[in-house]
């Protein structure tokens, strides 16, 4: 046994943000592309093309941080939950000013 203390886990909300942070770098290097976790547009297109309704990218990313937050209300704290569910919200912001006028 090691005799080293253990820090407990940071989970303040600077903490969530990089652990989102991370986890896009993360996506990027394993799946997509240089500019990282942009998945959405194709997955709302083929959506749409299946079921003939009308998402748009940023809806799909809202659609997703409601799955972490459903998700977050039941059972133990996941920290994944939170994690995610930022990293969602910031794609959907990122979406809604490419294709939304601001005010």
């Amino acid at each position: 046994m090691s005799s080293e203390a253990v820090s407990p886990p940071d989970y303040s909300a600077p903490a969530f943000l990089e652990k989102a942070a991370q986890h896009m770098r993360d996506r990027a290097e394993q799946r997509d592309s240089e500019n990282g976790e942009r998945s959405m547009a194709k997955t709302v297109a083929a959506f749409n093309a299946l079921y003939g309704f009308d998402l748009t990218e940023e809806q799909g990313w809202l659609f997703m941080v409601l799955l972490k937050q459903s998700r977050a209300s039941c059972g133990v704290f996941v920290p994944d939950d939170y994690e995610d569910g930022a990293a969602y919200f910031a794609l959907a912001g990122e979406a809604a000013a490419k294709n939304r006028k601001e005010k």
